[in-house]
């Protein structure tokens, strides 16, 4: 099975939690119809697909967050899906463990996506502005072990009813919200 026929039948799927979602998973379906490699960092236009993981805490009470090196803002681990990840889930994985040392994580909510978002990213370094089409997953830590890697600044467990207070965004606190109320 291609990456692009794994993540159809992913976001087939995935029920959207609000409107905003909903939109956004539109938008992913039609990315993958597109000519080209939807999942390649230089697929500009319209933008690519990355991976990302909201990380839960062994007793589901926290979030595993990183302070981004580039953007400046605690922020989920997760990037790009590199050409040798096999799925868009085995490129969340990938980012985690680069991002904050953790490995073998199991779902959240089983292998399923827990949330899409769709985001601009300015240009940068002679990179033209594009989006990033965000598919989310869900994990459960087994222990508070976690260490600051590859875009991380920083890397610190939060108290689900703490993110607000953080300088975050509001795709991360509505993955939050939509957290409180499954667990």
């Amino acid at each position: 099975m291609t990456r692009r026929d794994h993540l159809r039948g992913l976001l087939a799927a995935h029920v959207p939690g609000d409107a905003v979602e909903e939109g956004h998973l539109g938008r992913m379906r039609d990315l993958l119809g597109v000519d080209g490699d939807p999942f390649a960092r230089d697929h500009w236009s319209p933008g690519h697909f990355t991976a990302s993981s909201f990380v839960l805490s062994p007793t589901r009470d926290a979030l595993l967050l990183i302070l981004h090196s580039k953007l400046g803002r605690w922020l989920q681990p997760g990037g790009h899906v590199d050409p040798h990840d096999e799925d868009i889930f085995a490129a969340a994985r990938r980012e985690v463990e680069e991002e904050v040392g953790l490995t073998a994580l199991p779902f959240a909510f089983g292998p399923a996506v827990f949330d899409v978002d769709v985001h601009v990213i300015p240009t940068l370094r002679g990179q033209p502005a594009h989006r990033h089409f965000d598919v989310r997953f869900a994990f459960v830590a087994p222990s508070l072990t976690a260490t600051a890697g590859s875009d991380a600044l920083d890397a610190r467990w939060v108290a689900l009813d703490a993110v607000e207070g953080l300088e975050t965004d509001e795709s991360v606190l509505r993955a939050v919200r939509k957290l409180r109320l499954l667990v």
